[in-house]
């Protein structure tokens, strides 16, 4: 760095002698006017290899619109639309014979499920062993019954609508060039409108993580987030990406899954809470991957016993599971071979959890209506927001299920007994309601069993709503919310969900649910 001589003339900060200098703007150091003059060279070859990537990123454009042109291309879709009408006649045909053979099993098919349901109750009485998200459970089957008896001369023919769009944009700046004025300052503009072309924007954080994406439990091992605009749409009609419209034990199937983790690669960590295992789903596959549990329920260390929320801990590459009945928190490694877990925190009714950027993990604790911060490998917890029993006060919670934590440690929890979602700045002793709060209901002033939870960068709230079965988005401030998707009654429908409990947002800003109560998980795409 330059300094003043006695003669009271300044020093260039590259030969360190005494001469008239000149500030750079950007870096604000000084420089003679011969190393100036080096300065500007340097300046000058890093903005060249930035024009040059703009170059080579125009030149692949143009090549990729001159491929649409040519003519093999157009035979590809004649041979995709014959492709089209042979498997759109072949499904018909198919629907046809199913139609003609389930007509007469519909009867045996409903008296089926009841047995089974018969034989969970007297099962689940004789254990003694029951909770509000078993009796829940049993509720809805035996809603699901009654509905498929009363409309037992009807057989619906489900249609699914799928819709694709991908968008970028290419940010060419021109004029500094042209007046040959920019330095570091300019450099770093033009990186920043790179990055905001792709819909991100950088994160300071200081982890080694360089390439990984905020999810729903913002740990420090983002370096992107979603960046949603306040008036951002979805699709009404969402994909199916894990599951089916049936429940099942099979790597294509769920059976009332739980909790949800959307990786960078948008591949979905799903927790399969009946079926007692956590399933990896990568995009586009037909087939999930049992990467933890899968041994039936059990206390065993490879089992698991309803899982309902999971995550990814990118710091130790292991998940982090809520082992909800059986009363326990788990680290399963990721590693090729792993057959087991590691019980991380034991005697707690975790239904779900969250870390922070200090690696602190929070856990909702639903048989004291509490949430609890843990240092990792310590048991010792603190008590961050609740710990004055149940109830519907500030500092009181009532079987707070999901939670959401910021970077600044503030924390939003789904006070899912109050129909509210209440946050709780750090330190903070009592909790401000950002959603419901107005009793049980469907107005836009109210929740209905509020579950999962997320948070853009601007503060504002999705949550879904196991009663109501919609999402919903409340801005920082709104006395209401707006419906996001759903909202269409229960159903199996693209536009409908069935009692949704969690949700997240990939890199782009598409929307996932998972659809409990239909066993599969949605993606709704934004707009």
């Amino acid at each position: 760095m330059a300094h003043t001589t006695r003669n009271g003339r300044a020093t260039c900060s590259i030969c360190d002698k005494e001469r008239i200098v000149y500030k750079c703007t950007g870096c604000s150091r000084d420089f003679c006017f011969d190393h100036l003059a080096e300065h500007r060279q340097t300046l000058g070859k890093e903005f060249d290899e930035i024009e040059n990537d703009r170059d080579q990123f125009h030149q692949t454009l143009i090549e990729q619109n001159e491929v649409l042109r040519k003519p093999p291309l157009i035979q590809q879709v004649d041979e995709w639309e014959e492709n089209s009408i042979y498997k759109i006649k072949q499904t018909a045909d198919e629907c046809r014979q199913l139609l003609t053979e389930h007509k007469n099993k519909h009867f045996i098919e409903i008296e089926k499920k009841l047995s089974q349901l018969t034989e969970q109750l007297k099962k689940i009485r004789r254990e003694n062993e029951f909770n509000e998200i078993d009796l829940d459970r049993f509720k809805i089957e035996l809603a699901k019954l009654a509905e498929e008896l009363v409309q037992l001369p009807n057989i619906r023919i489900q249609q699914d609508s799928t819709s694709f769009l991908n968008r970028i944009s290419v940010v060419v700046s021109s004029e500094v060039r042209q007046e040959n004025e920019f330095n570091e300052i300019h450099l770093n503009e033009i990186q920043a409108k790179s990055l905001e072309a792709y819909n991100v924007r950088p994160n300071n954080s200081n982890s080694e993580d360089s390439k990984s994406l905020m999810n729903k439990n913002s740990i420090i091992v983002s370096s992107v987030i979603p960046n949603i605009p306040a008036n951002a749409r979805w699709t009404q009609n969402g994909m199916i990406v894990a599951g089916s419209h049936e429940k099942g034990d099979a790597t294509n199937q769920l059976f009332w899954p739980y909790g949800l983790f959307v990786d960078v690669d948008q591949t979905m960590i799903v927790a399969d809470y009946s079926n007692h295992r956590i399933i990896r789903w990568k995009m586009g596959d037909t087939n999930g991957q049992v990467v933890a549990g899968g041994h039936g329920r059990g206390k065993r260390l490879d089992q698991l016993d309803g899982p309902t929320d999971v995550m990814i801990d990118k710091g130790t590459d292991s998940l982090i599971i809520c082992d909800y009945d059986n009363r326990r928190v788990l680290r399963w490694s990721l590693r090729s071979g792993t057959t087991e877990g590691e019980i991380i925190l034991d005697n707690i009714r975790c239904c779900g959890l969250a870390m922070d950027d200090q690696r602190y993990l929070y856990i909702s604790d639903t048989d004291k209506h509490e949430i609890k911060r843990y240092q990792l490998g310590d048991q010792h917890e603190t008590v961050v927001a609740g710990g004055y029993g149940k109830g519907d006060g500030l500092n009181q919670l009532n079987w707070p299920t999901y939670l959401f934590v910021d970077r600044q440690q503030t924390i939003y929890v789904s006070d899912n007994g109050n129909q509210r979602v209440m946050k709780w700045n750090k330190g903070a002793k009592e909790g401000i309601i950002v959603a419901g709060g107005q009793g049980k209901g469907e107005a836009l002033t109210q929740l209905s069993a509020p579950n999962g939870l997320f948070v853009d960068a601007f503060d504002t709230l999705y949550v879904t709503e196991w009663g109501n079965h919609r999402v919903m988005r409340w801005p920082k401030g709104a006395k209401q919310g707006t419906v996001v998707v759903g909202g269409n009654g229960q159903g199996k429908g693209a536009n409908q969900l069935a009692y949704p409990t969690n949700l997240s947002f990939d890199r782009y800003g598409h929307l996932y649910v998972v659809d409990c109560g239909n066993h599969r998980v949605q993606r709704f795409s934004v707009e």
